[in-house]
């Protein structure tokens, strides 16, 4: 008798950029395609989880990305960029690592993938030398700003995230290290 296997987290690899470019689509579709013009959503879906965009990310050396796969399809993964591009006049943080995406498969939410990777991202922050993590978050996705909370991030300000012509208002969070 066969059991499966467990999910694994590792770094991603070149090889991941397509299977890690589609689970983002389907993740971020799955959560926000519904506010937007479907013009706008598409145009922001290629700027940001494109193939290519993902295996420039990858190639990136201020980017890690980690991803969980399990029986050989990725299910969750993280985006951190070392070097925070996020506003920075909101905090005191003199070495700020960004949490740019963390994402599960929308069938496997709430299954413990996103506490692996949050742990796996102030780990790699320690590591890196931060003493910030720093992150976005839709002003109406309570669910995501609970989680947050549970790593000791909170609320530093408001600011505006744009897709296309639409404007949502978004909270920056911050987590000391």
């Amino acid at each position: 008798m066969t059991t499966a296997s467990s999910p694994v987290l590792r770094l991603a690899t070149p090889d991941d950029a397509l299977p890690l470019a589609a689970l983002a689509r389907r993740a971020v579709a799955a959560k926000f395609e519904h506010l937007y013009d479907p013009a706008d959503f598409a145009a922001f879906m290629e700027e940001a989880h494109s193939d290519a965009t993902t295996a420039r990310q990858l190639a990136d050396p201020g980017m890690r990305i980690a991803v969980i796969e399990e029986e050989g399809a990725l299910v969750a993964f993280c985006k951190l960029v070392l070097d925070s591009t996020l506003p920075r006049e909101f905090s005191t943080s003199t070495r700020p690592l960004e949490l740019k995406q963390l994402y599960t498969d929308p069938a496997r939410l709430g299954g413990g993938l996103g506490r692996r990777l949050m742990d796996w991202a102030i780990a790699q922050a320690r590591t890196q030398g931060a003493d910030e993590i720093q992150l976005t978050v839709y002003s109406d996705n309570p669910e995501a700003q609970r989680f947050y909370h549970r790593f000791g991030f909170a609320k530093i300000a408001d600011i505006e995230f744009w897709v296309g012509t639409h404007c949502d208002p978004e909270f920056l969070y911050a987590c000391k290290l």
